[in-house]
């Protein structure tokens, strides 16, 4: 039996782009020097008082406004109360009871690689703070209070996803809004982005059982961790063990490919929320909000319009583009330097990114920049190079971190299209294969591949592949 999926997510998002914490003066950066970015009321040290970051608070209402979200009239912080060792103060500040969260009930439209678009459903976008992280080792544990009041943005959708591919859809663009308006870097690497994944398979329209996957740190792992509990729950209904798929918090695990049971959750646990009484309410005037509407930057979907209207690509090229923020202004810087819009997205799509990924870097750190880039796809424009000689400088000029017009010099690596010097090898390859002339004349037509090839050979590649074909052709008439 084939059952229905449901998936609903909550997509945590730290927003790395302020100089500050959201409720502390502490650096807001990542640092690899634990506890080396905090101030007392990070560590929860008694007399100390929480101040609002106003710029946090602008970036928030800024997301709220692109999920068609409604905000809320005043302002509001509540306290979520429970211990844990990375929560000092033994609460949280965010914002749970409605209308305190900056959104709700809002929606997004995804675009599905075949061109069809989804509607996923917003419950609420909620500030909070993020807590301190922990490393549990060996035999100890550490705690780490650079993370503790770093500024975060909680997404959490309505149980309105139904595939693994909608759903990683969705965080892609997610984390693509997020770049594209300078809130988070989004990086998950810097444990900027985390899941939370709710799941559950009925023989109906009606939701099942749900279970909770928590902490998932990034998207290859939710595709994974969706993909294994969905299995996992389909073999236990069909084995008729209706009885096990219960209502459960579980966690993946990376190594085995897992999801492994940490508790029972048969009831919402009651945090006990209430009013943070540090922190007076504060009214949202709607000049406030329309000034943020104004200032939401052009979005990833609005740059691929651009890019397949005005520029001529494809619908995939441009998805590709525009997945990334820095991606994407490569391109666009690519465009200023006057290379031509499909040119630059081939070799962005193509080479560079396979570039990148090889080596695990990012395009702003990369060595072939849009200008060196430029310098090949001139000298392959203007017939200085062949193609395959460009893919070769392409390659030297990453390899050696060295000019592509001082690569060329030290190589010779120049193209050859006179006419006379390409008669004159032409002339030898004829004089040397006279029985491929023969097997040629005699219907065996790739042997005109052959001579070219043999052409290219003597002149080491140099030779202009349009002109010796011309040249042939004539030769062998």
């Amino acid at each position: 039996m084939k059952y229905n999926v449901t998936i609903g997510l909550e997509m945590h998002c730290e927003i790395s782009q302020t100089n500050t914490k959201v409720f502390s003066s502490a650096k807001n950066g990542y640092s690899e020097i634990p506890n080396s970015q905090v101030r007392p009321i990070d560590m929860a040290f008694p007399g100390v008082l929480p101040v609002v970051n106003k710029e946090c608070v602008r970036l928030s209402l800024m997301m709220s406004e692109i999920l068609h979200c409604k905000q809320p009239e005043y302002m509001y912080f509540e306290r979520k109360n429970y211990y844990y060792p990375d929560l000092p103060k033994g609460y949280q500040i965010t914002q749970n009871t409605p209308p305190a969260p900056v959104g709700m009930e809002g929606y997004i439209d995804i675009e599905r690689e075949d061109g069809t678009t989804f509607r996923v459903e917003i419950d609420n976008i909620h500030l909070e703070e993020d807590s301190a992280s922990m490393n549990h080792l060996y035999d100890t544990s550490t705690i780490d209070y650079n993370r503790s009041g770093v500024p975060l943005l909680e997404l959490v959708t309505k149980p309105c996803l139904h595939s693994v591919d909608d759903a990683i859809a969705f965080l892609e663009y997610m984390r693509a809004i997020y770049q594209y308006c300078d809130i988070s870097e989004a990086d998950s690497k810097k444990g900027q982005i985390r899941c939370d994944v709710n799941i559950s398979i009925s023989e109906n329209e009606e939701l099942g059982t749900k279970v909770e996957i928590k902490n998932v740190n990034s998207f290859g792992s939710v595709r994974d961790a969706i993909n294994y509990e969905v299995q996992r729950q389909t073999e236990l209904k069909q084995a008729g063990r209706y009885d096990e798929v219960e209502q459960e918090t579980r966690r993946y695990d990376e190594e085995t490919g897992t999801t492994i049971r940490m508790r029972s959750k048969v009831d919402a646990i009651d945090y006990k929320y209430f009013v943070e009484p540090n922190i007076p309410k504060y009214k949202i005037s709607s000049s406030w909000l329309e000034e943020i509407k104004a200032s939401i930057p052009e979005l990833p979907y609005e740059r691929k319009a651009k890019y397949i209207t005005e520029y001529g690509l494809s619908s995939y090229d441009a998805t590709i583009l525009i997945k990334e923020k820095a991606i994407a202004n490569y391109f666009e810087e690519c465009l200023k330097n006057e290379i031509e819009a499909k040119t630059a997205a081939n070799w962005i799509t193509g080479p560079i990114l396979g570039y990148l990924s090889k080596n695990d870097i990012e395009i702003q750190n990369c060595y072939m920049t849009p200008i060196r880039l430029k310098t090949i796809t001139e000298k392959i424009k203007d017939g200085s190079l062949s193609s395959k000689q460009g893919k070769e400088l392409f390659n030297l000029t990453l390899e050696k971190q060295q000019e592509p017009v001082d690569i060329m010099k030290a190589q010779n690596m120049i193209q050859i299209s006179d006419e006379e010097t390409l008669q004159k090898v032409v002339n030898e390859v004829l004089e040397e294969n006279p029985d491929q002339i023969t097997m040629y004349h005699n219907g065996k037509t790739n042997m005109f591949d052959y001579f070219v090839g043999q052409v290219m050979k003597k002149t080491r590649g140099q030779a202009n592949p349009v002109k010796v074909k011309e040249i042939l052709t004539e030769k062998l008439k």
